[in-house]
């Protein structure tokens, strides 16, 4: 079993991960010392795969135990979704020191960890991520969210969770597309932090492909250590922080002009990752080499290069509906060199439409 240790003094928290001992949560719980009410939150597909049995193990070690299982997708990630949840907490007497436990992927960590930040003015909850996406990037960290019509985590929190359990057999049952997707925010932590790791991925594609478990359990850990270190030294995204969002703000703008139904985060992500390295290129700040190496890089990860389902001038006006907006000026994440990325606030607008138009023709490899 490896260990990640996220520093923030009394929000501090360990991530657990490939854990053999499948009754640590209810170990942990106890050692929480909170009391004996867990709702646990899923969606119908994951409840249905480890739902009952987590219960069943939580109701073993003396803790009283609802599962509530959402619709899974994008659109479940959302107020009335969270109303849903409120009601059912308040229905079973949840209290301050009770406990949320989401189980699944990035859409039930976000909508739990919204909920628990919310409900009471805050109570513990725990990740249990499920999807190789939330192990290595939405469970960490403590960003909490729920979408808006007009946009991706426009309502949130930042709120951390008491610890963070990742065990890599649930990967075994995921869809290859949702460990692909999960691979985008992965190649991310290389791109924008350690040229190493990078090179560690493109070294080992087969066996990550192949879900070899000890490999698996190097890229999650190394994943979490780097959003880990980038979290203690900006919490709240004031700064350091804004360059886990490499590739997030044209891949924001993607998903919700595609509706949340044709690409998901991270195929997303990846395209978004493409679009900055070529914003990069163009502004001088990279050179053509470096582009050429990321975009290999996500091509062997079978993640896409382009969304030609996009309308440049919609997706163009998207951008500026991106929370990271400032005085109507985005930061951009750009790339220097594989390991290293700068924020840069001023981008011609005839730069970004210029790879708009790149990355909406027809170039899909999935």
């Amino acid at each position: 079993m490896a260990e990640v240790n996220v520093n923030l003094g009394n929000r501090s928290y360990k991530i657990f991960i490939d854990v053999a001992n499948k009754n640590i949560i209810a170990t942990l719980m106890q050692n929480m010392k909170v009391n004996q009410k867990v709702l646990i939150i899923s969606d119908h597909n994951v409840g249905n795969i480890y739902g009952l049995e987590l219960k069943k193990q939580l109701q073993q070690s003396g803790f009283i135990v609802e599962l509530h299982c959402i619709s899974p997708g994008e659109h479940s990630k959302c107020l009335d979704t969270a109303m849903e949840l409120y009601t059912k907490a308040i229905a079973l007497g949840l209290d301050r020191n009770s406990t949320i436990l989401a189980l699944g992927g990035g859409v039930v960590g976000d909508l739990s960890g919204f909920v628990a930040a919310t409900y009471l003015r805050g109570i513990p909850f725990i990740q249990v991520p499920t999807s190789l996406l939330s192990q290595v990037d939405s469970s960490v960290g403590g960003k909490v969210a729920v979408n808006h019509p007009l946009g991706k985590n426009l309502i949130g929190a930042f709120y951390q969770p008491k610890t963070v359990v990742i065990d890599i057999d649930c990967l075994h049952t995921l869809p290859d597309r949702e460990l692909f997707t999960g691979l985008a925010e992965v190649i991310k932590c290389g791109v924008i932090a350690d040229k190493n790791f990078f090179m560690y991925l493109n070294n080992n594609v087969q066996q990550i492909l192949d879900k070899e478990p000890g490999t698996l359990t190097e890229i999650i850990r190394r994943s979490c250590e780097i959003k880990a270190w980038v979290v203690e030294q900006d919490e709240q995204e004031s700064s350091l922080r804004a360059i886990l969002n490499f590739g997030h703000t044209i891949g924001h703008a993607i998903e919700a002009n595609t509706g949340f139904s044709i690409y998901n985060h991270g195929e997303a992500v990846a395209i978004g990752m493409y679009g900055a390295a070529l914003i990069s290129k163009y502004l001088g700040m990279c050179s053509e080499m470096t582009v050429i190496n990321l975009k290999d890089t996500i091509s062997k990860f079978k993640l896409p290069l382009s969304a030609p389902e996009c309308n440049i001038t919609e997706l163009f006006a998207l951008l500026y509906r991106d929370k990271k907006v400032v005085d109507n000026k985005i930061n951009w994440v750009l790339l220097n060199e594989i390991g290293q990325v700068s924020i840069c606030k001023q981008v011609p607008e005839d730069v970004v439409i210029r790879v708009l138009k790149e990355i909406t023709v027809p170039n899909k490899i999935y």
